[in-house]
């Protein structure tokens, strides 16, 4: 039988050898009943794949994969979201695959000209969808555009922005969607004068009709006044938390953000929040600003990556990149649909010949 902990909310008031917690509330806030649920599903959707390997094993491997966090790699959307550890996984996924990007850029290139390397390594809102896409296919727009904003505020959307600027907003924006999302609601209450006693914790339906009609109110709003009292918006915040039933963010980083200001925006709120380190160690996944381009683990694949290319003379050196990638690809998920995985290595064995074309 396996126990598992995984909801980094739940593992400072849980563990699993107290025995005075209720075994409907460990099950509850652990989402073990999720995680064997789509175990099951997944077995029954492959189960001429996956048998062959033995029931018993693939269960180990599923369950490792869950507690290694790569089991959300090409997931749907609904499944990443699914659960605090999944959400926790793929902000972790997403910085591990294209930490290079910022690193390259802060590391320099062949660019003599440092201004047109921070451009170079800039990108876009719809350019960080596409990263986003790669590992969740389904990966909706709204969700990369409410992160955007909270780094561009005021300017225009599709203005470029760094790696780290966006990962944090990001990881601040998806792990604590529904708690914004009713932060937004109550900010847009104080704004029109309404009283926030009314209002309503969004639904899970409705909250994915919010982000792209909220925000293009909240701006039209905004352009008339300058923010709410912060005052007032942390008294409403504060009764939020209360009744919330999911994650949001500590109420000390909440009230330390709003009262750096006399007018607070709610855009400028959040990139507070983005910015709090305190943020960051409550997720637990990202490591600090000033760590967060160094990865020793990734950096060894890669060298051993580069050593094989290096000593592959001729055409064989895209042959044997693909192997390395190979390799890494299965080192960074131990347990992939393995409809998923056959697919992926057809098409890497089928573009040997059109790299080697290429080089030529």
């Amino acid at each position: 039988m396996f126990i598992l902990t995984l909801s980094p909310d739940s593992t400072s008031t849980m563990s699993r050898f107290n025995c005075t917690v209720p075994v409907d509330e460990y099950l509850a806030d652990s989402n073990v009943l999720f995680y064997l649920s789509d175990a099951v599903t997944q077995l029954l959707e492959h189960k001429e794949e996956y048998t062959q390997f033995g029931v018993i094993r693939y269960f180990a491997e599923y369950f490792s994969s869950v507690k290694n966090s790569n089991h959300i790699l090409f997931r749907e959307y609904n499944y990443i979201r699914a659960t605090p550890h999944n959400r926790a996984s793929f902000i972790r996924v997403f910085w591990r695959c294209y930490r290079q990007i910022g690193k390259s850029g802060e590391e320099g290139s062949l660019w003599t000209d440092r201004r047109a390397i921070d451009v170079m390594y800039l990108l876009s809102m719809l350019e960080y969808r596409s990263l986003l896409q790669l590992l969740c296919p389904d990966f909706p727009a709204e969700m990369v555009q409410s992160a955007a904003r909270i780094v561009l505020m005021d300017d225009a959307i599709d203005c470029l922005m760094s790696f780290s600027d966006f990962l944090y907003a990001f990881q601040l924006q998806f792990y604590y969607q529904e708690f914004l999302d009713s932060v937004l609601m109550i900010y847009q209450d104080l704004l029109s004068g309404k009283s926030p006693n009314t209002v309503i914790v969004p639904t899970s339906t409705s909250i994915e009709q919010l982000p792209s009609v909220a925000a293009e109110d909240i701006d039209r709003e905004e352009q008339q006044q300058d923010g709410v009292e912060p005052s007032t918006l942390a008294q409403c915040i504060d009764a939020l938390c209360d009744r919330f039933k999911r994650s949001h963010p500590p109420r000390s980083c909440m009230r330390e953000a709003l009262e750096q200001t006399d007018k607070v925006s709610y855009y400028s709120f959040l990139m507070s929040l983005a910015k709090h380190e305190a943020i960051n160690q409550t997720v637990g996944v990202l490591p600090s600003k000033a760590e967060l381009l160094i990865d020793p683990e990734m950096d060894q694949e890669l060298d051993k990556l580069i050593a094989q290319i290096s000593v592959s003379p001729g055409s064989n050196s895209s042959g044997s990149a693909v192997g390395g990638l190979k390799e890494v690809q299965r080192k960074a998920s131990p347990r992939r649909n393995i409809h998923h995985r056959r697919k992926m290595e057809v098409e890497s064995d089928g573009s040997t010949e059109e790299t080697d074309s290429s080089e030529n």
